[in-house]
């Protein structure tokens, strides 16, 4: 280790620390790779996860930037050195890359990778995950390995104590699965009986309206309102149940990807312009990820349905740890003053409560004709 014993240790303690911190999956293969590209002193560092079709189920990388990454492409397949950290489980230190006889090649926009060091990750028998180091952050002897044999025997310190933590992410997402598709049940149980209760109620409204059209105009005229009550109160409910089911795109996908797919949907669909921009944002806590995305919804919601904007932009930024939506309009806005009657209207009471139970803080600036801007706030984890 190129570091004083004290200081190495500090350091493989940090490491695994922030492994052990993690429970998302997508976290803890980010922690692993920034953790191991630190600690080892590389340029670059990547973690793959296998899938059942030749390719990469996730393939999270540490040193490319976002745009470096775009400009690659699609997930890389199991193949050349790849495969051989899959297949035949055993670790890798290379002086070149580019001139072992398994290298394939790689995208015009790759990196130029030199002296490397992989390793599998597994539980068990099975290898879950193989781990990358590349270019050395060091004089290179000549014709050899900028990547010790402490560098490797470092790795594998990291590795095992990584397939625990891969490990105990799988199992709690599945439990947290489990747990979704439960409440998922309960939900469709509950959302049975309100609506059907409502709607048995709005058709017996609506028959009885029908009946006293021609001999009793004005009771008819009641009883339509009411009918008109009890469909908003049926849409209520249906609308309640509906926004407590977490999205599987948000467990599968990440926010910003979930966040892009929903609005390009929305700007296909409805008239106004609606546009999303996402910069830096890390990988947040489930909650608040999941309370963004509602938030945003709901805004969305109030912008394309109420307002009659024509320009509708999402933008979500890092701030320190955490993150920032804002959603902003160009429609009709409303007098933040009314808060009582807007907040009803609007969902508002949501929001706050959305921003708040995820730790996180919502503001909200509008002005008659003049559009609306809501803001929350989260600070990460």
């Amino acid at each position: 280790m190129s570091h004083g014993p004290r200081s190495g240790l500090a350091a493989v303690s940090s490491a695994l620390l922030a492994m052990s911190r993690h429970l998302e999956v997508r976290d803890v293969l980010k922690t692993i790779v920034a953790s191991a590209r630190e600690l080892l002193d590389a340029e670059y560092a990547a973690l793959g996860v296998p899938d059942d079709h030749g390719g990469f189920a996730q393939f999270v990388v540490d040193g490319v930037s976002e745009e470096q990454w775009k400009a690659i492409g699609p997930l890389p397949r199991q193949h050349g050195i790849l495969a051989a950290m899959l297949h035949e489980a055993r670790s890798e230190r290379l002086a070149d890359v580019r001139e072992d006889p398994r290298f394939e090649g790689w995208p015009k926009a790759h990196p130029d990778l030199v002296d490397f060091l992989g390793l599998p990750i597994r539980d068990g028998d099975e290898v879950i995950g193989a781990l990358f180091l590349a270019n050395k952050n060091r004089a290179r002897p000549e014709g050899g390995c900028g990547f010790t044999e402490d560098d490797e025997d470092l790795l594998g310190i990291l590795a095992q104590h990584a397939a625990i933590a891969l490990t105990n992410a799988r199992l709690y997402e599945r439990s947290r699965e489990l747990t979704i598709a439960e409440e998922r049940s309960r939900l469709a149980h509950e959302l049975h009986d309100a609506v059907s209760q409502k709607l048995f109620s709005l058709r017996l409204t609506a028959q009885a309206a029908a009946r006293l059209v021609d001999r009793d105009p004005s009771r008819a005229k009641g009883e339509l309102q009411q009918v008109a009550v009890l469909a908003a109160e049926a849409a209520d409910e249906l609308r309640a149940a509906v926004v407590e089911l977490r999205p599987a795109a948000l467990d599968e996908d990440g926010l910003v990807a979930t966040l892009r797919t929903q609005i390009q949907v929305l700007d296909r669909a409805h008239h106004a312009r609606v546009t999303f921009a996402g910069h830096g944002v890390k990988a947040l806590p489930a909650s608040q990820e999941e309370a963004l995305l509602r938030v945003a919804q709901e805004a969305l919601h109030n912008a394309l349905r109420h307002s009659g904007a024509d320009h509708v932009d999402v933008t979500l930024d890092r701030r320190g740890g955490g993150a920032v939506l804002r959603v902003t309009d160009d429609g009709s806005g409303f007098d933040t003053r009314a808060v009582r009657h807007a907040g009803r209207h609007l969902g508002l009471v949501s929001m706050r409560d959305r921003a708040s139970g995820a730790g996180g803080t919502l503001t909200v600036e509008s002005v008659p004709g003049k559009g609306t801007v809501i803001e929350m706030e989260v600070p990460g984890g």
